[in-house]
């Protein structure tokens, strides 16, 4: 027996604009897009809100605030600290979610790779036990300059939830720390037990361990993620150098460009640009880094990511609709259909009949979108 659900008196947003009318599902797909609304029995009325495609998210880290909430504090249950960040991104709209975790790590001190094998195994367990209500994925953001981190990431390779790969150096000197000023003014916060002796240490050890493995780490996990078809992202890329490099490399995704020359050069390759949500929200970035408004009214953003913040996602795309006047959406493609298609996720991300039927209905409170129901497959999760 088939399942139906009929959504209607909603303005829906497809790819190509929004209309008023009725969304019907059936076993968890779309099965029609009908304008006007529908006197069918059980219809469930939307009262005129906003029906867009479940958000998906492509990086954040909001799984190991809840790990690690405190520093030095591991949660003792790894399966309650993942429910709970997904009750909080199934709040904020998002029904697919590709869990960032760091696979490698400048300062061992940090621990952060210790979270590497409990995080993955979360997921699994989570995703198992059927106790998730949006889709979790993972995504693996690699340390390159980290002697270990083609042994750390060998073994998740073919991890079968693996969809997106990031590599990192967050070495002083490199990419968003060229500055070593801005990386003197970034750790001295996380390290406040350094003295001036044992900073400028670490930075010597740090620039000759970038020296010896970042190329080869690169190159390694690069070969690994082809071999699987696995997207790959770079990170925090300043030049045209950069892109260039990654374009050459093969590369989706740029994530989080620095700079407005290299945004436009990933632009000018085809690459992915993808933005922090919270930059949007907040008018600039906490980092001194471009503003992705200025990005986004450049023409220069694909894709917009919550890092650390889930509730920004949504906030975000409404904001470049209101601020800078994208088409509603445009503005919600940068939180649906674009991440989608970068990461090769095409049953997903539109409101499109033989999608999935993930779906979020959003009321706007005064220029915020309230999200007030989520469903996941057309299964209602929120």
């Amino acid at each position: 027996m088939s399942r139906e659900r009929v959504l209607t008196n909603a303005r829906i947003v497809l790819p190509h604009g929004t209309v008023h009318g009725a969304v019907r599902v059936v076993d968890g797909r779309i099965s029609s897009v009908d304008e006007g609304s529908t006197r069918i029995g059980g219809a469930v009325d939307l009262g005129g809100d906003y029906l867009i495609p479940g958000l998906i998210e492509l990086h954040t880290d909001n799984m190991e605030s809840h790990l690690r909430p405190r520093p030095g504090v591991q949660w003792p249950s790894a399966m309650a600290a993942l429910v709970s960040h997904d009750v909080q991104v199934a709040g904020a709209g998002i029904t697919t979610v590709l869990d960032s975790i760091c696979c490698g790590d400048l300062h061992k001190d940090r621990g952060r790779s210790e979270l590497l094998r409990t995080s993955v195994e979360a997921v699994r367990e989570g995703r198992a036990k059927g106790v998730l209500r949006a889709d979790h994925l993972i995504h693996l953001r690699c340390e390159i300059c980290d002697p270990d981190v083609v042994d750390l990431f060998a073994p998740y390779a073919d991890e079968e939830t693996l969809q997106l790969v990031s590599l990192m150096d967050h070495t002083p000197g490199q990419r968003q720390f060229t500055s070593l000023e801005k990386f003197f003014q970034y750790y001295r916060g996380k390290h406040v037990n350094w003295s001036d002796e044992e900073f400028r240490r670490n930075i010597g050890e740090l620039m000759e361990q970038q020296r010896r493995h970042a190329a080869p780490g690169r190159e390694a996990i690069l070969a690994m993620a082809r071999e699987r078809n696995v997207p790959v992202a770079s990170h925090d890329d300043t030049t045209a150098e950069h892109i260039s490099q990654a374009d050459q490399e093969g590369i989706a995704i740029s994530e989080f460009p620095t700079t407005v020359e290299a945004a436009r050069a990933a632009h000018e390759v085809g690459i992915g640009i993808v933005m922090g949500a919270p930059n949007v929200v907040r008018g600039g970035s906490h980092s001194g880094n471009v503003s992705a408004l200025e990005l986004a009214g450049l023409g220069l953003l694909d894709i917009l990511s919550s890092d650390y913040v889930p509730s920004s996602l949504l906030h975000s795309a409404f904001l470049l609709h209101q601020k800078l006047g994208f088409p509603l959406h445009e503005a919600i493609a940068t939180v649906t259909s674009n991440p989608a298609q970068f990461l090769q996720l095409s049953d997903r991300g539109a409101i499109t009949p033989g999608k999935r039927a993930d779906l979020a209905c959003v009321r706007d409170v005064d220029g915020y979108p309230l999200v007030r129901m989520v469903f996941r497959e057309g299964e209602r999760t929120l």
